[in-house]
């Protein structure tokens, strides 16, 4: 990639890594991804609001991990 800075494309990687964990909503509709986690969910639905709670711990290591280096 011609013109970017080694510090943008690294903003660039970790930032798609650190919001992965919320791809099904942003993603939406997600087949796959709503397959695979909806037996995790009361009624087999999925809550976004439950989703960002799961979500909330893993991605702030993440965040976490990619600052520290």
């Amino acid at each position: 990639m011609q013109g970017l800075t080694d510090e943008f494309k690294y903003s660039l990687v970790a930032g798609a890594v650190t919001g992965g964990g919320l791809t099904v909503i942003a993603n939406a509709p997600n087949p796959a991804g709503y397959s695979i986690l909806k037996g995790n969910f009361e009624h087999e639905e999925i809550s976004p609001l439950g989703l960002f709670a799961a979500a909330a711990i893993p991605t702030l290591v993440a965040i976490a991990a990619f600052r520290a280096i």
